[in-house]
């Protein structure tokens, strides 16, 4: 037989055993002596036929690809179409078919013996009994993998979390030719059996460690060593905490190393509510005990390594669960302590490569405006980056303001380098003043101040929401115009990201502009500044307007029948 798919495979078979039920059925009239073998054999070939037909049924679904055992029958499937091939040559009647047209179907002699027909028998409930085994074993698998599904399912898992989420496809990576050293640190500790099982990077914000964080993460992946990954980000739901940390940790390894599932199933199944006891008990009971249970590690998990960013925005006790640890315990790195030569040489690749991009794209938009190729010069790339060491958030921040093309490219940067000599200016002023500071650009004093007001109303909601919303939301909340919120945000995209889909929220892009615009010090000296309190209230007080506009509210929302209606109250007894 050849080499035909399993499904191509059955057709041949169940067409085959047709043709022999068919050829026994003319055996009985002549043959009656050996009727009873007759009736035997045929009885086992249309039982193969039917269990054959019935894999045949399951391997034409769309989910067919779950049914392994089921595809791998080729032998026995080959062993079966033998036998039948056999028994159809022994029963076809072609020899005789001179003395049949002469006497009839009296010259038709039974050609086996019943010994023959036991052991053809036994071998095709052997074929039978091996397809049946392979069905069975798929149909565990499958109820097993059901019963996996339901368990994972009670293990909370925060949407976004990871390293390659949708919603941050388009973050930045290393460039290849930056953060080399540090790259091979990283996987000389991952290689080395006898070195520290955490390696902490840490750095003051904006030093990169969350683009690092994405880059080792992918790089991980793509070696098959990455166990699971969570990448923190304050205000932004489930993974703004730590409350779904360890959950979402547990059921991404469980992904990766299948045998940790019966341990974190004895857990769920002792404390179905082991997801909202404290972060200790959740990590010893879902990660440490399964962890440490684990009877065969598969070679593909002897080096899995978990990647966690931003441990420092999540509530305090994480933060100092990890600033406890005795020194042996990790592997420390200060990112801003590198050596200023390696800072400048990774800021600087990337200043050329953006300003690159820049140039080419500004060439596609405005053909009449061209950039020359060696703009803007090494002298300025050299300045921008001795404005921005160790800081790469200033480096990717001014890239996106002088690339967006609202502006002129040429003023926006000369905008950046008039800080250059600032000595009262901070690293995140010299980051983001020049950002700002061109809204309020050839305005009298009254429309300085009224642009101002917009800006803290509709950013510092971006800011503070503990949870980010779309620009038409946004509206909805704050109970202005969709355009004014537009015409508000319209020249920030180089500090926030604003996406041209009206439902996507809003987010930051970095973190340090959000403390940039709370700094108490600013209080009363830039125009920009957000007060933290007051605009929470204010947030508040638009929730409460929100919800009491006609037909937002809804009694019984659940529709429910026990629902018993409660006498009427004031609207904040209500909301509280």
């Amino acid at each position: 037989m050849e080499p035909l798919g399993v499904t191509a495979n059955i057709i041949a078979i169940v067409d085959l055993s047709a043709k022999i039920a068919s050829l026994c059925v003319q055996y009985p009239l002549a043959v009656k002596d050996a009727k009873n073998d007759i009736e035997r054999l045929r009885g086992e070939v249309n039982s193969v036929t039917d269990v054959l037909r019935g894999v045949e049924r399951l391997l034409y679904r769309p989910d067919s690809a779950q049914l392994s055992a089921s595809q791998k029958l080729r032998d026995a499937l080959k062993d079966c179409f033998t036998q039948l091939t056999e028994l159809k040559k022994g029963l076809d009647p072609g020899k005789t078919r001179k003395a049949m047209s002469r006497f009839g179907v009296r010259a038709l002699k039974w050609p086996f013996e019943s010994k023959e027909v036991d052991k053809v028998v036994r071998n095709l409930e052997r074929c039978k009994q091996t397809v049946s085994l392979a069905l069975q074993v798929d149909q565990t698998a499958l109820i097993l993998g059901i019963n996996q599904k339901i368990d994972l399912a009670k293990l909370p898992s925060a949407k976004g979390a990871s390293f390659d989420s949708h919603l941050d496809e388009h973050d930045a990576r290393c460039l290849p030719n930056t953060r080399v050293n540090l790259r091979r640190q990283i996987a000389e500790w991952v290689e080395d059996r006898q070195g520290r099982c955490i390696f902490w990077l840490n750095g003051m914000a904006g030093t990169g460690k969350s683009t690092f964080s994405r880059t080792i993460a992918q790089s991980f992946a793509d070696k098959g060593q990455l166990g699971a990954s969570f990448f923190f980000k304050r205000g932004e739901g489930d993974h703004g905490n730590a409350a779904r940390f360890f959950t979402t940790i547990a059921a991404q390894l469980v992904i990766k190393v299948p045998g940790l599932i019966p341990c974190i199933r004895e857990a769920i199944d002792a404390d179905p509510a082991i997801s909202e006891k404290t972060l200790k008990e959740q990590f010893e009971k879902l990660i440490l005990q399964p962890l440490s249970e684990m009877k065969r590690v598969p070679p593909q998990a002897s080096k899995l390594v978990i990647v966690v960013d931003a441990l420092d925005e999540p509530e305090l006790p994480i933060r100092l669960g990890f600033k406890d640890m005795s020194g042996g315990t990790y592997q420390d790195l200060v990112l801003h302590e590198i050596p200023k030569a390696t800072i400048e040489h990774d800021i600087s690749a990337f200043l050329k490569h953006e300003f690159t991009e820049i140039r080419a794209e500004h060439s596609k938009i405005r053909p009449q405006h061209l950039l020359s190729p060696d703009w803007p010069g090494e002298s300025n790339i050299q300045a921008l980056v001795e404005m921005a060491i160790p800081l790469f958030i200033f480096a990717a921040t001014v890239c996106r303001f002088v690339g967006d093309q609202r502006g002129n490219p040429k003023k926006r940067l000369a905008s950046i380098l008039e800080y250059q000599t600032a000595s009262w200016a901070s690293k995140l002023d010299r980051t983001y003043l020049p950002i700002l500071e061109q809204l309020l650009l050839d305005q009298d004093e009254a429309e300085k101040e009224s642009r101002a007001r917009e800006f803290r109303e509709v950013v510092g909601a971006v800011v503070l929401l503990a949870d980010p919303l779309s620009i038409i939301s946004l509206a909805s909340l704050l109970n202005i115009p969709e355009e004014d919120v537009n015409c508000s945000l319209d020249s920030l995209h180089s500090v926030l990201s604003i996406p041209t889909n009206r439902d996507a929220p809003v987010r930051l892009l970095h973190l340090s502009f959000r403390d940039f615009l709370l700094d108490p010090q600013k209080r009363g000296k830039s125009p920009f500044w957000i007060d933290e309190a007051k605009t929470h209230e204010r947030i508040a007080s638009k929730c409460l307007q929100l919800l009491s506009r006609p037909n937002c509210l809804k009694e019984n929302v659940a529709e429910s029948r026990d629902f018993v209606s409660a006498p009427p109250t004031r609207g904040l007894q209500m909301l509280a």
